[in-house]
């Protein structure tokens, strides 16, 4: 029994020992893993601190990113605003010029009224004492050709009639000359100003290019930081590129078309590739002027094979490709040029003359203006000495300065090649009118001029704008013809709407024929 209580108290003890000894284990790995986590959250909290740091500095950098794109759209448009109000300054100065100018020609008018009054008052005069010599003639007609005095007055006024209207003829030709002579050096003067206010609007037209964008980010883009990429653009093109308010659009402007196409296949790869940066722009430059050169190439040897002119330098061959990035009125140069060609090699071998060099002249007549926008000097002018460099046919050289009568053609290849361009030029669709319209405005044209009393036939020519008019020689004398084609060309104006001018040419011939 003594035993079985030693062996409890043992149990005991030993129980208790290997409790203590567990709380003790156990209190230790407490307090370890609240060490452990006490690490844990305090490295939490400088990984946190470390991430929004590092956000603060990205919405810094950002913040400072969009501060400096909004100052420098901020600065183009204060330049853009600067150079409107540039212009709209010069604009003022030129009306202020003009209405100056105004108010000196209408001193001028008043003068030229006061002159005219005492001029029609003189007039007057000399009528009524006309008046009285015409009754006094007439009783002294009577006297002599003992004729009634209704007989006299009636050949007496059919005397003085035809007098009057000879002397009237002669004044109208002096006065008509001298005011032809100031009306060119007016309006010379007034087409002067007057281009000035409508450039812009012709620029428009023919120096204009427009390249759409799939978005408008792509704008940001072009232009670059600081606008590298836009200056590096427009130095290696020659064009400027204007970035506006246009949707999903820049616009290339240059008055060279050649250049202006480089721009525009350049531009569209850059934006087709996404890569826009100073020096991928000189690449992409370089490989759209050899593609603009290849089609230049190609459209010139074109038009010499279409037409069948034999051989031509090559610089004159890529000279007449570059005529295909150029129009006229509506009408694209080069075809028009093969237009011309093919006319003269028709109208040539109707006459038995030399159809290949007729050709030749007719497909070079307009290569002046392949390099009238780069040179100064008419398209005649620089055409003429471009064929001369090349040693072309004088019968060429005479064709290309003669067509638009800058210098007299001396040859008959040379007026074909004249009447061809014509042709090409006014034929009906060739620049923007319709056959309807070219047929009534023919035909209302003719009857006009056939309604006066001394005309035999009248022909409109050169697509309505001239009408060259028959009149009967015994009905009507030289000085009164001026008289007549005054007379037709007023009722054309009253009568008819048409664009630009119509000239009006009265012929009048005598005929002698004799047999022997």
């Amino acid at each position: 029994m003594p035993n079985l209580w030693i062996t409890i108290a043992v149990g005991v003890v030993a129980f208790a020992a290997a409790w203590l000894l567990a709380q003790a284990s156990i209190q230790a790995r407490l307090r370890k893993a609240k060490g452990t986590a006490a690490d844990i959250i305090e490295q939490a909290k400088k990984e946190a601190e470390r991430q929004k740091n590092q956000i603060i500095v990205k919405a810094k950098e950002e913040w400072f990113r969009q501060r400096d794109e909004q100052e420098n759209q901020f600065k183009q448009r204060q330049r853009k605003i600067e150079e409107n109000e540039t212009k709209l300054e010069e604009r003022d100065k030129k009306l202020n010029r003009r209405e100056d100018t105004l108010k000196q020609r209408e001193n001028v008018a008043a003068q030229k009224e006061n002159d005219v009054i005492a001029h029609r008052d003189a007039v007057r005069a000399k009528d009524e004492e006309l008046d009285r010599l015409i009754k006094q003639q007439n009783v002294e007609l009577a006297k002599i050709t003992q004729l009634s005095i209704e007989d006299a007055k009636q050949q007496l006024f059919e005397n003085l009639r035809r007098e009057f209207n000879k002397e009237a003829a002669d004044i109208y030709k002096a006065i008509v000359d001298e005011a032809k002579g100031n009306a060119t050096r007016e309006a010379k003067r007034i087409l002067t100003m007057t281009i000035e206010s409508i450039a812009s609007e012709h620029a428009s037209e023919t120096s204009v290019s427009v390249v759409p964008l799939p978005s408008e980010e792509v704008k940001g883009r072009i232009i670059g930081r600081e606008g590298r990429n836009i200056k590096a653009f427009e130095q290696a093109t020659g064009v400027k590129v204007i970035v506006d308010d246009t949707p999903e659009a820049v616009v290339l402007s240059a008055f060279d078309p050649v250049r202006r196409e480089v721009a525009r296949i350049a531009l569209e790869k850059l934006i087709n590739n996404g890569k826009i940066h100073p020096q991928r722009v000189d690449e992409v430059v370089a490989q759209a002027e050899q593609e603009v050169e290849k089609n230049i190439w190609r459209a010139g040897n074109e038009a010499i094979a279409n037409v069948g002119v034999g051989k031509i330098h090559p610089d004159l061959i890529r000279t007449l490709g570059r005529l295909y990035y150029r129009t006229s009125y509506g009408q694209n140069v080069l075809a028009h040029s093969q237009e011309v060609a093919n006319v003269c090699g028709m109208m040539a071998a109707e006459l038995k003359l030399d159809v290949k060099l007729a050709k030749r002249a007719g497909l070079m007549h307009d290569i002046g203006k392949a390099i009238s926008q780069n040179q100064e000097g008419t398209h005649t002018q620089l055409g003429m000495e471009l064929a001369k460099k090349y040693n072309e046919d004088p019968v060429v050289i005479n064709a290309i300065g003669s067509h638009h009568e800058d210098i007299a053609a001396d040859n008959l290849i040379s007026l074909l090649v004249s009447a061809a361009d014509a042709i090409s030029g006014s034929r009906p669709g060739a620049r923007r009118d319709t056959l309807d319209g070219y047929v009534k405005r023919i035909d209302k044209l003719e009857k006009v001029a056939d309604g006066f009393e001394a005309v035999s036939k009248a022909y409109a020519i050169s697509a309505g704008r001239e009408i060259r008019v028959m009149v009967q020689p015994e009905k009507i004398g030289d000085a009164e013809a001026d008289l007549l084609a005054s007379d037709i060309a007023k009722k054309i104006q009253q009568e008819l709407e048409y664009p630009g001018q119509i000239k009006v040419t009265v012929i009048r011939e005598s005929k002698a024929t004799a047999y022997a």
